[in-house]
């Protein structure tokens, strides 16, 4: 018997419970339709977004819905019968990836992705062992909870074939940009933990890192990093797996998957990819080697995916390439990219609580701190950016990072210089006043940057 307290309100019904988490749930946002880079309240209200990365090329784009509508109309089934899209699909993907990753397993969501990854590698390892960022997060299943220190330290903790390596953070990290070459001394790391592992008689089947570490707070990897991490991962006898999930399909802009970054000789064994393929439509994909995909045939245990590369949900991948192509969106998050980014350079110069802006493309994060010799994070301040902006100037942004304290930016690719220029405008005005406020706040204002650092987090 389900028995619902009512009013039905998101805090306090049966039916959406506080684990499944809202934006903003001292005063939720109901939004009933969005298009491009702006959603709709009931009540006609226009909000500017500047997180929903899942609609990658904008809401509810009518090149994707046009898509959509003709493949469910025609066609929609089991995915062990022959379609010509997933091919076709297929096809287009690997002409944006390097040679050798020329096989191609479509699941639903970026945790399934990642799942699989994880089974690839101990198949074709044949090892336990896995390493990961500090603060990484790789999806909700319970095998990806293990891997995830963003999940697990609020959990059950760490499972012994578990390894955390340090955030490659040259900002607050360990290594920083005054540091002579922080890749090499954060790949370092990574081979200091493997002749660690070895001496306990363990074996590393894998090393998994976002491209662009997001919750850990829009960190970008020092140059040469992946490379050597990679070649001291193989010496082991264990695989790189590139997750993209956040990063793929040109948000970086100069480059169509984040991995890139790193240099033309660097090339992951595995990637996942998932959230913007299918531009809010369950789809997300593995892709890997001949030789590892080979392995995993071997164990005599098929696998299949009943959803995974639908006809509906290749035609919509489709139409995403389509429109990233065609709307020349990559070279549209350089150029609104790197406007945004001096538009914050600019307010770092002029306040002193933005302790960092780091960032490439449309994945851009503005680290708040109450001390900038220090680094001490402004939790308080940042949450309180974030309800201010979304109440007096209607943009939706979001905080992440290890402190709650950086407010980050991966908003649909179709964000224009218009935009950007208004959000820095929104920022600037509310961190003066903010800086005019006793530093004494009332209990409500504490009560409310509580709620709001615990409920805005990652889509």
């Amino acid at each position: 018997i389900i028995v619902a307290q009512w009013p039905l309100t998101p805090i306090n019904s049966l039916y959406y419970r506080r684990s499944c988490r809202l934006f903003y749930s001292d005063d939720p946002v109901k939004i009933v339709r969005a298009r491009g880079q702006y959603l709709f309240d009931e009540n006609g209200k226009r909000y500017l977004d500047c997180i929903s990365n899942v609609h990658h090329v904008g809401h509810c784009h009518p090149s994707i819905t046009k898509a959509a509508a003709a493949q469910m109309d025609l066609l929609n089934t089991n995915t062990r019968f022959l379609h010509d899209s997933i091919i076709t699909y297929a096809e287009r993907l690997a002409a944006t990836l390097p040679e050798k990753l020329g096989v191609f397993y479509f699941v639903n969501s970026g945790s399934e992705a990642n799942d699989l990854a994880l089974r690839l590698a101990r198949q074709y390892t044949q090892h336990e062992d896995v390493i990961v960022l500090d603060y990484a997060y790789h999806g909700h299943l319970t095998s990806l909870i293990d891997i995830s220190p963003y999940k697990f330290r609020k959990l059950a903790g760490q499972k012994e074939w578990v390894h955390v390596v340090p955030l490659p953070d040259t900002y607050r990290g360990m290594y920083r940009d005054n540091h002579p070459n922080p890749g090499q001394a954060y790949a370092d790391t990574v081979k200091d933990l493997i002749e660690d592992v070895h001496r306990k008689g363990g074996k590393i089947s894998a090393f998994f890192a976002e491209s662009l570490p997001s919750v850990g707070g829009q960190i970008i990897l020092p140059q040469g990093y992946s490379a050597k991490v990679a070649e001291y991962v193989h010496a082991a006898g264990g695989l790189f797996v590139a997750d993209e999930v956040q990063t793929g399909f040109g948000r970086v802009g100069s480059h169509f998957w984040a991995f890139q970054l790193q240099g033309e000789d660097f090339c992951p064994d595995i990637i996942t990819m998932g959230k913007p393929m299918g531009n809010g439509h369950p789809v997300a994909c593995v892709v890997t080697t001949v030789e590892i995909a080979k392995a995993f045939e071997d164990n005599g245990v098929e696998y299949f995916n009943t959803f995974g590369g639908n006809p509906v949900s290749c035609a919509i991948g489709l139409a995403v390439l389509d429109v990233i192509e065609k709307e020349d969106l990559r070279g549209n998050a350089v150029r609104v990219g790197a406007h945004l980014k001096d538009l914050l350079n600019k307010l770092q110069a002029k306040h002193r609580i933005i302790g960092a802006v780091r960032g490439v493309g449309l994945f851009i994060g503005l680290e708040l701190v109450t001390d900038r010799e220090k680094k001490t994070p402004a939790t308080e301040t940042a949450a309180l950016v974030v309800k201010r902006l979304k109440e007096e100037d209607q943009i939706v942004i979001s905080t992440d990072g290890p402190w709650d304290n950086v407010l980050k930016f991966k908003p649909p690719m179709c964000f224009t210089v218009e935009d950007a220029e208004l959000v820095a405008k929104s920022i600037d005005r509310v961190l003066t006043g903010q800086l005019n406020t006793p530093v004494l706040y009332s209990w409500y204002y504490r009560i409310v940057c509580f709620v709001t650092i615990s409920l805005t987090h990652n889509l």
